[in-house]
């Protein structure tokens, strides 16, 4: 069988302009991401079978039947959790898939497993690109920043997919090919960790402009920094969404999970040997947000007391003890 390559004209070559030829192409995983990566896909023109678990949002029953609907040589991008589910969708690819065939792994994977999951599917002579994506769920609007891992004969094969979910504008400016297998996650990884830093410090301040009652309009300050100051972004602009559409935070918690990659970035950093104090410093706020009651600055409030003899606050229904000094 042939892929059905579809063209409006000439494939353009200047790369701040798309390619025109349109492709088949296979996405497992229809969560929020990958619902709205499909939409876009179509959008550009490009033929999209979707594989999903839950039967409302799925164009396939299974894996087998999404290979069986595909022209070879075939497209698969894999849109799942990091971790175990993305292993063994990898795995039963390898299976149902041919030789020739090409799986680019879109999800949070760490880069370590795009080796494992590359040296696997080559086995059976079937490509392997590892992508990082960023956009969130604003992405089917805005487009996606795109950091692919891998040979460049497959990066070069599916450039009509990425160059449909990239933004509008250079492709240098929300794609790159960043090296070989791994160099993708990588990249994202790296990115993610980043965005903790950034999230952290204007999350502190806020919490510093809430603290002053000379600011009388927090919201007007944060908003006032969205255009022309060097601390413009679009975190910024979500920051002042967030903060228009629930007024203080009163309907949530200050409860802050983190998905691996600040994790992977910090023992990156260990591994190198490079200094990053201010994505640590985020990560580890994630974990005091968790901590109702944390136990170690309990030890730190009864050493105080225990060398000055200041003030510990009791637990609830227990009187004050110390000096208060």
């Amino acid at each position: 069988m042939t892929r059905r390559w579809k063209r409006k004209g000439h494939c353009r070559k200047k790369s701040h302009e798309r390619t025109e030829i349109t492709m088949q192409v296979g996405l497992v995983g229809l969560g929020k991401m990958g619902f709205n990566m499909r939409e876009r896909l179509r959008a550009h023109g490009h033929e999209v079978v979707g594989y999903d678990p839950r039967p409302e949002v799925t164009d396939v029953a299974s894996l087998t039947e999404l290979a069986q609907r595909l022209e070879s040589p075939r497209v698969v991008w894999v849109m799942v959790p990091a971790g175990k589910i993305t292993q063994d969708t990898v795995s039963e690819l390898s299976t149902v898939l041919e030789s020739g065939d090409l799986v680019i792994d879109g999800g949070n994977s760490r880069y370590t497993d795009d080796r494992v999951h590359g040296e696997m599917l080559a086995s059976r002579n079937i490509g392997y690109l590892d992508c990082g994506v960023s956009g969130g769920v604003w992405g089917l609007e805005n487009g996606y920043g795109l950091m692919v891992g891998g040979a460049e004969a497959d990066v070069a094969r599916a450039l009509p997919i990425f160059d449909a979910l990239r933004p509008e504008g250079e492709r240098a400016d929300g794609f790159v090919h960043a090296g070989p297998i791994g160099a993708g996650h990588y990249a994202k990884m790296i990115h993610n960790g980043i965005e903790y830093g950034l999230m952290q410090a204007y999350a502190e301040g806020y919490e510093l402009l809430e603290a002053e009652e000379l600011v009388t309009d927090v919201h007007g300050v944060l908003r006032a920094w969205t255009k022309g100051t060097v601390v413009r972004s679009w975190l910024l602009e979500l920051l002042v969404k967030a903060l228009g559409d629930d007024p203080d935070f009163a309907e949530i918690s200050g409860y802050t999970e983190d998905s691996g990659e600040g994790r992977w970035t910090v023992q990156e950093a260990i591994n190198h040997a490079v200094p990053a104090p201010v994505i640590s410093a985020a990560l580890f706020a994630r974990f005091a947000s968790r901590q109702d009651d944390s136990p170690a600055m309990k030890a730190v409030s009864a050493l105080r007391n225990q060398f000055g003899g200041h003030a510990v606050k009791k637990a609830v229904g227990e009187p004050e003890t110390g000096s208060g000094t």
